[in-house]
């Protein structure tokens, strides 16, 4: 791991943070300002393990970031993604003691922060405070968003839906929601949806045919969004993408018809 200055890694996350908080000149230097290290994860390697204590919060800076539970037989669900810009963790700045395992689904770049850098900002921060919470507020409102498609959804609206989250998260940072990296393999996806591999790759073939999408050579893109979104029973409105006035600047329209 090599120590490293924020810049533009740190803009990247301030980026998500300002989508839903307003923050003054002022905090927007301080997140600048974190210091950190970069730590480079292979595919497939567990990032922090169930019960250790971890000091530190990571940013993704490249590749994909799953949340996963596991049951005593070693099976496991990914219960969240986390991708380009997001704080995998940023819980852990008050709960350190690891109980929702982090693991990399491909390559991965994190920036990580000392949590108590996290905390010391905050408590000088009434707007950094409530900027940090609304993030860990849109991640357990994200999560319960996946476990009413996954509870109640058919296995073609389950993946619809994910796509559809997916795009619109990586939309707001590339200004192109209708084509973004899939980072995923089939039974990442089946394991965030509740599917097989081989179910997922029937399910994404019965999409491509409908006209809605097409997957191909790591990236999707999507054809006709209107159909996508009935597909998935999508609403955008959980992920809380449009939540600032236009005095903010930064105001994301995300009309999906």
């Amino acid at each position: 791991m090599t120590l490293v200055e924020g810049g533009e890694v740190l803009a990247l996350w301030l980026q998500r943070l300002m989508l839903r908080s307003p923050l003054s000149q002022q905090d927007q230097d301080i997140v600048r300002s974190f210091p950190g290290v970069i730590r480079k994860v292979d595919g497939t390697r567990d990032i922090v393990r169930l019960g250790e204590r971890t000091s530190h919060v990571s940013l993704v800076v490249d590749g994909i970031v799953a949340r996963f539970g596991q049951t005593a037989d070693g099976n496991r669900q990914f219960t969240a993604f986390f991708i380009r810009g997001d704080m995998a963790d940023l819980h852990a700045a008050v709960m350190p003691v690891v109980s929702s395992p982090l693991q990399s689904t491909c390559p991965t770049v994190l920036y990580q922060i000392d949590r108590e850098i996290i905390r010391t900002a905050a408590a000088q921060s009434p707007s950094l405070a409530k900027a940090f919470w609304c993030d860990c507020v849109t991640e357990s409102q994200i999560g319960a968003e996946w476990l009413v498609s996954i509870g109640r959804g058919s296995a073609l609206s389950r993946i619809a839906h994910l796509l559809c989250e997916l795009a619109c998260r990586y939309g707001v940072m590339s200004g192109e929601r209708d084509r973004f990296p899939l980072l995923l393999t089939q039974a990442h996806i089946g394991d965030a949806v509740g599917l097989t591999a081989v179910h997922v790759n029937r399910m994404i073939r019965a999409l491509r045919e409908s006209g809605s999408v097409i997957a191909e050579a790591g990236h999707v893109t999507i054809r006709d969004w209107d159909l996508l979104r009935r597909q998935g029973g999508f609403d955008p409105g959980y992920l809380h993408l449009n939540d600032l006035d236009s005095r903010s600047g930064l105001h994301i329209e995300l009309e999906l018809q």
